[in-house]
């Protein structure tokens, strides 16, 4: 079987993500203990492979005495629930708003100059923002997240949509009077897809990176879950006295998760994009 001519970047991120799907779908099944569980007197435990009263701590212990790699591996499915939670939230918001844009000037007026002000603050200052407002947690993270994301697929769109609306398909359409909706969502939607799908895997990388954040800064998902930003600072604790692990290995797990989403939609933008082709 011949695979499509895809750059490497592709390859290597397709496989990462994947594998970290593979990892959060049998979390219960992977993970050698409850990421919840508190072994005590085996706190600050450096990685090993010794036998602690029948227990081995491969990435050793928090400092609480919870294993950390299982909490690692269930910290997975946290960070893909609010990455892909938030890209979607995003996405079914800013493509409609964006297709209105592009293809009708009223609507464009209204929602290019809100898109610009929103696009002039930093991402993460509006995400802090809305989760001050509606309070810390998982589902508020979420909508803080997918609302930094809503600009970019709005942009996109209504530049796709200019470019599309000025095309043949589209001026046949209208000449036999097919409705604005019917145009927008079935005839130029379908010819758009590729670069929107191109933004959805950046946006991924981005989102997880933010939800981390939020919840670094206690905003998001709080402990004692598994989540990689909140691990990140209650390891920050002994990070320079007696165990680094638990915030380096979390780290480690964002910045891998982030790359194989950014290697992935790299790829894509390579392969979609008509002025890289040949390149």
């Amino acid at each position: 079987m011949k695979l499509p001519k895809f750059h490497l970047s592709f390859y290597l991120g397709g496989a990462i993500v994947l594998c970290l799907l593979v990892i959060a779908i049998f979390a219960p099944i992977i993970a050698p203990y409850n990421p919840f569980e508190d072994f005590r007197g085996l706190e600050n435990l450096s990685p090993s492979f010794e036998n602690h009263n029948g227990h081995v701590f491969l990435l050793g212990t928090d400092q609480l005495g919870r294993d950390l790699l299982s909490r690692l591996i269930f910290g997975t499915r946290y960070c893909l629930f609010m990455g892909c939670l938030s890209v979607l939230f995003a996405a079914c918001i800013g493509i409609p708003l964006g297709l209105y844009a592009g293809y009708i000037k009223s609507a464009d007026r209204i929602i290019s100059k809100a898109t610009d002000i929103l696009m002039s603050f930093p991402a993460i200052l509006i995400a802090i923002i809305v989760v001050s407002i509606l309070g810390p947690g998982l589902y508020n993270a979420i909508i803080a997240v997918g609302l930094t994301s809503i600009p970019a697929f709005i942009r996109l769109t209504r530049g796709q949509v200019l470019a599309e609306s000025r095309k043949e398909y589209v001026m046949a359409a209208q000449s036999i009077g097919v409705r604005t909706n019917r145009i927008l969502f079935q005839h130029i939607f379908r010819n758009i897809v590729s670069p929107l799908l191109v933004l959805t895997s950046l946006s991924l990388g981005a989102a997880i990176l933010e939800s981390a954040s939020l919840s670094f800064l206690n905003l998001g998902v709080s402990p004692p879950a598994p989540e990689w930003g909140s691990m990140i600072r209650s390891g920050m604790e002994t990070f320079l006295s007696t165990n680094p692990w638990v915030s380096t290995f979390s780290g480690f797990c964002i910045f891998l998760n982030v790359l194989g989403f950014n290697l992935l939609g790299d790829a894509l933008r390579d392969k979609w994009d008509p002025m890289l082709r040949g390149k």
